[in-house]
């Protein structure tokens, strides 16, 4: 009788480690699919049922969404602590951390759970936040800690169940790989890349079993015709650049707090000034005559499908309201409130273009004001063509990002993610020595 030799043996330990990695990926991606289909549909159950009660009492949110705002902000101070916000730099600080605490403090299935259930709880009060940048970090969370069962917990797990949120929340799986590589690593890793892309994959399809194959904004075949309407891309480019770099710059700014009488006020009451917050996008709500609450993702892609210009000052309100849901420090993203102001703002710009194809415009606009943003360009150029289906589309997006990117850079230097994430780097705790 023969026994394996050591190299035999160690061959097999490899294999083996390599197989359960890939296993990890896997699950994970169906895991993390199956939670952003969860979180979708909550999520519309979630504003329905807010959209009911403002239609019977048009004044209801001048108290619900203030008290909704405060509660929110108490419940994650006080048990989930790192899921404010939409949780896209709480990933990205995760990656660059080294110390499993410091990372499990970022991304966890406690972290998870606020994040969902915070995110529901505000779209029930009427704030303007969205359901996918949540999606990001409860998928990072979901990878995390099903890394545990493998023997080397990387980054790459982190990184892969960001991508995959992102692919199952929009059902854009192009745009969650190019979101790995462009937003979350900024670099592209051989090593990991193919495992991402099974964890894409995996989320995606349970995505399609669960709801069917769909396009987040419907089917779009519009395109700009020759000639004058090409002006549109420069004007949308730096509109929604510019307009996105200021939106960034505040909530940087908001984050790192001031050294003045209100910003020691605002660190030392978080809850009062949630309050405050509320009662603001409660007061644009009311003057949007209740357009701006929620995502504002039926008020977009209503107005695509239809060829129909929004309200002239929807853009103006969704921004506010955005601001006020982003600042006050309670759960919730951005992807989808950014796009809903980048359609208002093309809808006030293709005025200026007779003729011209309305929704053009206003995909022009979208990918414009979330470039400005994120400053992710490819990110953004591509999310927009999948979520509504137009390849003809492709090259005027494309540019239009770039140009917005650049803008924005005149106004906020930073990426918005990026720049939020040192901030939890800085503060995380120091890692602690190996034993030895």
């Amino acid at each position: 009788m023969t026994f394996p030799s050591n190299r035999q043996r160690r061959l097999v330990r490899i294999v083996s480690a390599r197989w359960q990695r890939r296993a990890i990926f896997l699950l994970g991606g169906i895991a993390v699919g199956a939670a952003a289909v969860a979180l979708a549909q909550l999520a519309d159950l979630a504003q329905i049922a807010f959209s009911a009660l403002v239609s019977h009492f048009r004044y209801a949110s001048l108290l619900l969404t203030p008290a909704g705002f405060a509660l929110s902000v108490f419940l994650t101070n006080r048990f989930f602590q790192n899921a404010q916000g939409s949780g896209i730099p709480q990933a990205i600080a995760a990656r660059h951390l080294t110390d499993q605490t410091a990372r499990e403090n970022l991304v966890s299935l406690r972290v998870a759970a606020g994040k969902i259930l915070l995110t529901l709880f505000g779209l029930l009060c009427g704030a303007s936040v969205g359901r996918e940048g949540p999606t990001v970090q409860i998928g990072a969370s979901i990878m995390f800690a099903l890394g545990r069962f493998s023997p080397r917990r990387q980054p790459g797990l982190i990184l892969a169940g960001a991508a995959a949120g992102v692919a199952a929340a929009f059902n854009t799986p192009l745009a969650g790989i190019v979101f790995g590589i462009e937003e979350m690593s900024r670099a592209f890793e051989t090593r990991t890349s193919s495992l991402i892309i099974g964890a894409v994959i995996a989320a995606g399809l349970t995505s399609l079993a669960l709801m069917g194959n769909y396009t987040y904004f419907g089917t779009s075949a519009t395109g700009l015709r020759n000639g004058a309407d090409w002006l549109a891309i420069p004007l949308c480019g730096v509109a929604g650049g510019l307009a996105g770099g200021l939106f960034s710059r505040i909530l940087i700014a908001m984050a790192r707090g001031f050294a003045n009488p209100a910003g020691r006020a605002i660190k030392r009451y978080p809850i009062g000034f949630a309050a405050i917050c509320g009662l603001a996008a409660a007061i644009c709500g009311i003057a949007s005559d209740g357009a701006i609450y929620g995502t504002g993702y039926q008020q977009v892609k209503s107005a695509l499908e239809a060829g129909s210009q929004l309200p002239a000052s929807f853009s103006m309100w969704k921004f506010l309201a955005t601001t006020f849901a982003s600042i006050s420090g309670m759960p919730g993203g951005i992807f989808a409130p950014s796009l809903a102001v980048g359609a208002g703002l093309g809808s006030n710009i293709a005025p200026l273009f007779h003729g011209a194809p309305l929704p053009a415009i206003m995909l022009l606009g979208m990918v414009s004001y979330f470039a400005g943003v994120v400053q992710a360009p490819i990110t953004a150029f591509v999310i927009v063509t999948e979520m509504t289906d137009n390849h003809a589309m492709v090259v005027p997006l494309m540019a239009a990002a770039l140009i917005a990117h650049a803008s924005s850079r005149l106004i906020c230097k930073e990426g918005v993610y990026h720049a939020l994430a040192k901030g939890f780097i800085d503060r995380a705790p120091p890692a602690q020595p190996k034993s030895v």
